[in-house]
């Protein structure tokens, strides 16, 4: 079978020999290629980050170590938008099993020695079940989020100011999407009086419309803005609605800009799993550093590469005494760029609602984080240095 005829699969399996087993076939299969391997069964939360971060075609489920909560994480699974085929493992062939995994919602089962005709007739079967749900991808707009370690960080400013920088700078459609439920502050920031809410948004998820939309979204500046509730919502947020909104966002707008609580409320950690870039923001104050250390290793666990997500230091002042060099040492990554504080440009935005200036240094700075978002969406590579060196700011809220 020819390569570009795998379907990606994620694999969940804490039996070891069972895995190494089927891993032995692929080789000669070429039926899946594995984006990542877990060792365990993982937590439906975890799970449900991991799904959004890889996107996989199918779920390789061990069955054989504990069948119980292989089931749970079966209904998970098919439960899940867009959807994600399942296919059970296990070391036996037991009828009563196989009936078991296909009514849960399983699209497959495969049983040791796993061999070669049986899966490749599995995965022409997978294939037909995907057609509908694979037609040819429109035009998308890119998905960008903001969040911090430690709320006050700046986050939210630099938010809503790149979505009027891209604004400004491609006079293409810009939405501008405050995720916090509970305390979000961009209605506030821009002045906004606007009676609908993402609340709104992601209880008409299922059934997107270009007029509702319109009557949900308000206009500032030349973006439109979806703003928190005004009455905080400490609900969850239910993932798969989140993921049809941020979609459908997509389909009308060039960019779309998520302003998120910060890491590791799961709101944000969806956020960035739905994302096309992350900027992870930081300030040099010791328990701000502490927290961003901690996030960063949170998202490397959960599997997020370190280029998915960029660290951004704000409000960096000279009398500080501290580097790009030291704060990559205390991250153990790099640091994409730094932000001096511009206190009086930024006191007036906040004061006024409006963009920020373009000769005052907080816009030129915005306007170098754009121009290099801009660069990577054209495919023209920037160097984060280009960035530190123009040194953007943030703001204190």
């Amino acid at each position: 079978m020819a390569r570009e005829t795998e379907l990606t699969a994620l694999m969940i399996s804490p039996n070891r020999d069972l895995a190494e087993q089927f891993f032995r076939t692929l080789p000669e299969t070429r039926a899946f290629q594995i984006l990542a391997d877990l060792k365990s069964y993982p937590p439906q939360h975890t799970l449900d980050i991991r799904l959004r971060q890889l996107k996989p075609d199918v779920v390789l489920l061990d069955l054989s170590t504990n069948l119980e909560i292989a089931a749970e994480l079966i209904r998970f699974v098919t439960s899940f938008r867009p959807v994600i085929q399942v296919v059970g493992m296990h070391s036996a062939n037991d009828p009563q099993i196989i009936v078991r995994t296909l009514r849960l919602g399983a699209s497959e089962f495969l049983c040791q020695p796993f061999d070669v005709s049986v899966q490749r007739e599995a995965i022409v079967r997978i294939r037909r079940l995907r057609q509908p749900e694979t037609p040819a991808e429109p035009d998308v707009g890119k998905v960008l989020v903001f969040t911090s370690a430690k709320p006050g960080s700046g986050a939210s400013t630099l938010a809503t100011q790149t979505a009027f920088a891209l604004r400004k700078a491609t006079a293409k459609r810009i939405l501008l999407v405050d995720l916090d439920l509970s305390g979000g502050s961009i209605a506030f920031y821009l002045k906004l009086h606007h009676h609908a809410s993402l609340l709104d948004a992601l209880e008409r998820a299922e059934r997107p419309d270009t007029a509702v939309w319109a009557s949900l979204t308000a206009h500032c500046g030349g973006i439109d803005v979806l703003p928190a509730p005004e009455a905080p919502d400490d609900k969850p947020t239910d993932p798969n609605r989140l993921h049809d909104v941020i979609e459908y966002a997509r389909l009308l707008y060039d960019w779309v800009v998520l302003d998120a609580p910060a890491v590791p409320h799961r709101t944000s950690l969806l956020a960035v799993s739905e994302s096309d870039q992350a900027f992870l923001v930081s300030t040099s104050e010791l328990a701000s550093l502490h927290l961003t250390r901690k996030a960063v290793g949170l998202l490397e666990q959960l599997g997020f590469a370190k280029d998915r997500f960029r660290v951004l230091i704000n409000r960096l002042s000279k009398r500080d005494g501290i580097g790009g060099a030291e704060f990559e040492k205390i991250f153990k990554c790099p640091v994409y760029a730094s932000f001096p504080n511009d206190y009086f440009s930024l006191h007036r935005v906040i004061s006024l609602g409006q963009p920020l200036a373009a000769d005052c240094e907080l816009g030129k700075a915005i306007e170098a984080l754009v121009a290099g978002l801009l660069g990577g969406a054209t495919g023209e590579k920037r160097k984060p240095g280009a960035l530190m060196e123009a040194k953007p700011a943030l703001s204190q809220t």
